[in-house]
């Protein structure tokens, strides 16, 4: 899935976006308030790292932007120590969690993976899709003998997209805003590139194309 990091930190955030990066998620940094409404403006985030003292504000506002917004995205608070009272504040303020830094990366990721499946495509625990068993939050699929289908982190930020959306179609510069956190040169067939790689492991009908519109997954 696709993360907002917001923390002004230099060294705690390269340390926080290697190691959920590592946990095939994408992440996108942004280092004050101005950058992160301006991310939340342009891009579909399925959760949110935020750091409450920024340089050009609070990060509480943020965060009531988000509610006010009425946008259905987690959000983990992350506050110092001492600061008891912008925990606090943070959860009043409509935050999912929060961790006290310094944190465990590890305990970070537990708390990413418990958050986010309260929403999205991670709130079922299991999708069936062309016969195979997809278990979003854990990125595990199953085939119908039991057999385990590995996909790399971009393969999977293509299908959960896909997934997030699973009545609707999915346009090409949806499925392109998942891959860009990853760094990836996105050229003018990415997207096809990434279909036709699910195509082959998980089967050609795993994945519709609609013409002229973009992509949907199989019934």
């Amino acid at each position: 899935m696709r993360i907002l990091l917001v923390e002004d930190d230099a060294t705690l955030a390269d340390a926080v976006r290697t190691h959920v990066t590592r946990h095939n998620h994408a992440v996108d940094l942004a280092e004050d308030k101005e950058s992160a409404l301006a991310c939340l403006a342009g891009v579909d985030y399925a959760l949110v790292l935020l750091d409450l003292r920024l340089p050009d504000g609070s990060g509480l506002d943020i965060l009531k932007h988000i509610r006010l917004k009425k946008q259905m995205i987690p959000v983990i608070v992350l506050t110092a120590h001492d600061q008891i009272s912008d925990r606090i504040a943070g959860l009043n303020a409509g935050a999912d969690d929060y961790l006290v830094k310094p944190f465990d990366l590890d305990e970070l990721e537990a708390r990413i993976h418990a958050v986010s499946r309260r929403y999205g495509a991670s709130q079922t625990p299991m999708v069936e899709l062309a016969g195979f068993e997809v278990y979003p939050s854990e990125h595990r699929i199953e085939g119908k003998t039991g057999e385990r289908i590995s996909l790399s982190a971009r393969e999977w930020a293509v299908l959960e997209c896909l997934l997030a959306r699973r009545n609707s179609i999915v346009s090409k510069s949806q499925i392109e805003e998942a891959l860009y956190a990853f760094g990836a040169e996105i050229e003018s067939n990415t997207v096809e590139v990434y279909v036709s790689r699910l195509r082959r492991k998980l089967g050609k009908e795993i994945v519709e194309t609609v013409r002229g519109i973009g992509y949907r997954v199989a019934e």
